[in-house]
């Protein structure tokens, strides 16, 4: 017995675009033959390469807002414009590039293997990192041909960044589909700590963990999240570990709006007033309430934004757990060393070092002059330049290190068998049980050989 089903009309509109769809992409792989596979569209961004055997990448906030254009949807939608240029976030990319030219030059650590890094800026901004990402992770990058026969683009070892949970999430979610590690320097979510959903998630950060509740046994606290993933699971782990160990409860749990709504603050700040918890977890704060013990989050406890008179009547004694300070010998005749003209930045793909050097003179010093690039910024006192409170960009330090260290170990420790030889025009086939995870080919030999990785 059949049975008709009768399709509505906006649905057979979606049935012809699919067929469509598959219709000119099987054209197209017709075309270019069963085996090819074309890049529809290159991503705009601003990065800053370095060419080598193996490949770094990174994901760092130089620019903190982005301007999109409006959707006409009867065109291709322009890139967006990143501004509002960060010192800091320069200087931490920076940072992992003065990482891989001290690993180059160390003969110890990788001898024979040239580092290179694909560093882009993210303007921290989720859709951006996120393009900057699968640029990486799909093989951008200049050609590296070793002899006649072994021509290919240079693999990629993994990825340093991102600075915010939110992107780590959603970057880590398509990074693990490649096995690749990616390794960030202050995302803290307590979530990316899951082996299942993040396998190849690493850092050189902790996550979150509210200690400083156990230390003062306090157990009667309230909650303040940002609208995102890093504070959903946040609070979602709080109340977890408030759960199992029995040690505390939630006094209340409030989402700060993503857009600066009055009414909205006024009502969370009534809820603080009226509750009698005097202990708040909290991310971010606009309003005046006094006679609050905060809870800080490592991002915004060490801000120097908030280290001013006019936070310290309601957030002065706020307790927090900052990131751990380190010295990186060399960094600073490294950083003063950047030339906007310098020869190995004259390719278009290194435009952010040159525009980002012309910003960060702006900034400094000759914020009122015209910039030609020969300014002296050795006596210049600026916290780019200040080497006393290096605390992501030596958490930016150790990725780099951690990742050259597992491919020192990987070589060092990898041991090699030859299992037998494959013959061309063999006349008849022996068993031979082998697992297929294990094994590797030699195309260095004119002869097909195969070997069993231990």
């Amino acid at each position: 017995m059949c049975s008709l089903k009768i399709i509505s009309h906006k649905e057979s509109h979606l049935l012809i675009c699919v067929f469509l769809f598959l219709f000119s992409f099987s054209s197209q792989m017709s075309s270019t033959g069963p085996f090819s596979c074309m890049l529809q569209r290159q991503f705009n961004l601003n990065g800053m390469h370095k060419f080598g055997d193996v490949i770094l990448g990174g994901l760092f906030g130089i620019n903190f807002y982005t301007t999109f254009s409006e959707l006409s949807f009867t065109s291709e939608p322009k890139d967006p414009i990143c501004n509002g240029f960060d010192v800091l976030g320069f200087r931490q990319a920076q940072t992992m590039a003065f990482a891989v030219d001290e690993i180059n030059r160390n003969s110890k650590l990788l001898p024979n293997i040239l580092l290179g890094y694909s560093l882009y800026d993210s303007c921290v901004k989720l859709g951006i990192s996120f393009r900057a990402a699968l640029s990486m992770t799909s093989g951008r990058g200049e050609p590296l041909q070793l002899n006649e026969s072994c021509f290919g683009k240079p693999p990629l070892l993994g990825i340093v960044g991102d600075s915010s949970s939110t992107r780590t999430i959603a970057i880590s979610s398509i990074v693990s589909l490649y096995n690749l590690p990616l390794v960030s320097y202050f995302a803290t979510c307590s979530c990316l700590s899951d082996r299942k959903r993040f396998p190849s998630f690493f850092r050189t950060i902790p996550s979150d963990a509210f200690q400083i509740l156990r230390r003062f046994g306090w157990t009667w606290v309230g909650m303040l999240i940002s609208d995102d993933d890093y504070g959903l699971h946040a609070a979602r782990y709080l109340q977890s570990d408030m759960a199992q160990s029995g040690r505390g409860c939630l006094a209340y749990l409030e989402t700060l709006p993503r857009k600066n709504y009055r009414t909205e603050y006024e009502r969370i700040v009534g809820i603080m007033r009226k509750s009698t918890s005097r202990v708040v977890i909290v991310f971010v704060v606009k309003q005046n309430v006094t006679g609050l013990q905060w809870i800080a989050s490592e991002a915004w406890t060490a801000a120097t934004v908030l280290q001013t008179p006019s936070y310290m009547p309601f957030l002065a004694g706020a307790l927090g757990i900052a990131i751990r300070r380190g010295e990186i010998p060399g960094l600073r005749d490294f950083l003063l060393r950047i030339h906007p003209d310098n020869e190995t930045l004259n390719s278009q793909d290194n435009n952010l070092v040159r525009d980002s050097s012309y910003r960060l003179i702006q900034n400094l010093k000759f914020y009122t002059l015209q910039c030609t690039g020969n300014e002296d910024l050795r006596n210049i006192k600026d916290e780019f330049f200040d080497m006393s409170n290096l605390r992501p960009e030596y958490n930016v330090y150790k990725a780099v290190y951690a990742l050259a260290h597992a491919l020192q170990d990987m070589l060092q420790f990898t041991q090699v068998q030859n299992v037998g030889e494959i013959k061309e025009l063999a006349s008849k086939v022996d068993d031979l049980i082998l697992h297929e995870d294990k094994i590797f080919w030699n195309f260095e030999s004119k002869k097909v050989c195969l070997h069993l990785v231990r």
